[in-house]
């Protein structure tokens, strides 16, 4: 924030490299992303932090756009999610275009990237991500996807009742990774302590939750950002009076490389 500082300095912020961290929005900086105009973009995860991918979110101002798709290297796959606003973003994929709006979201096979552009000059905020493509051993390729959130219906997740989960990529073993929209009701929980292999990225914009991260438990809520590593402990509570709900990344479908 521009000025002088209005109180005590303070930041919740916790980065514990290499293992898991959580970035809460007091402590963000802007960060100049070449090939992206008009659009105010802090860098949330990075390798240089431990994550083997890149998350970014952004704030788009009335002529924002790409110069040059974003996630177009060859190796490398992206999405681009409408996180909130009245912003309607044209957002291209090779030589398909989708206006979409708010919980509108689109991904790009690896080597052709995402471009967007503004279409009526209202604010929004987006997620950027993109990582490294893992090949399929039987050269199954991941295709363009275009999809809305609030088109979904939501399903239990692991049987329960209390926490649902909607899938914004398709379930097939042509993507090395997905994106998913976690939401506990008031009270729930996961039904284990999870340690796997898979990283998560997680965006949280709705609620708050008391969270296990390998040995420590911190209160998280709406707009903090938490990045897991691979077998870092993990747990989750909803708590308070709204849904605790996040959207996160998971890689999937691969085997591991020896």
């Amino acid at each position: 924030m521009p000025g002088y500082p209005q109180d005590i300095l303070r930041n919740r912020s916790v980065v514990k490299h290499g293992n898991y961290a959580f970035i809460t929005p007091e402590g963000r900086v802007i960060n100049v992303i070449p090939g992206i105009e008009d659009c105010l973009m802090t860098i949330l995860a990075t390798p240089k932090m431990g994550a083997s991918f890149v998350q970014l979110i952004g704030t788009l101002g009335e002529k924002a756009k790409t110069t040059m798709p974003y996630g177009a290297k060859p190796h490398e796959e992206s999405f681009i999610y409408l996180l909130d606003g009245e912003a309607e973003l044209k957002v291209s994929v090779g030589g398909e275009s989708r206006v979409i709006k708010q919980g509108g979201y689109a991904y790009a096979p690896p080597g052709v990237g995402i471009s967007f552009e503004t279409a009526n000059g209202k604010e929004g905020r987006i997620l950027l991500y993109k990582q490294r493509y893992i090949e399929h051993p039987s050269g199954l390729m991941p295709y363009a996807v275009f999809g809305n959130a609030n088109d979904m219906e939501w399903t239990d997740y692991d049987g329960m009742a209390n926490v649902h989960i909607k899938d914004l990529l398709p379930v097939e073993q042509n993507f090395d990774m997905n994106m998913h929209i976690l939401s506990f009701d008031p009270g729930a929980s996961h039904n284990i302590v999870e340690t796997h292999v898979q990283e998560h990225g997680a965006y949280v914009y709705e609620g708050q939750g008391c969270y296990l991260l390998d040995e420590d438990w911190y209160l998280i809520k709406k707009e903090d950002f938490i990045w897991f590593g691979p077998y870092c402990k993990q747990t989750a509570y909803g708590v308070g009076r709204e849904q605790f709900t996040y959207i996160y990344s998971k890689d999937c479908h691969r085997d591991v490389e020896v």
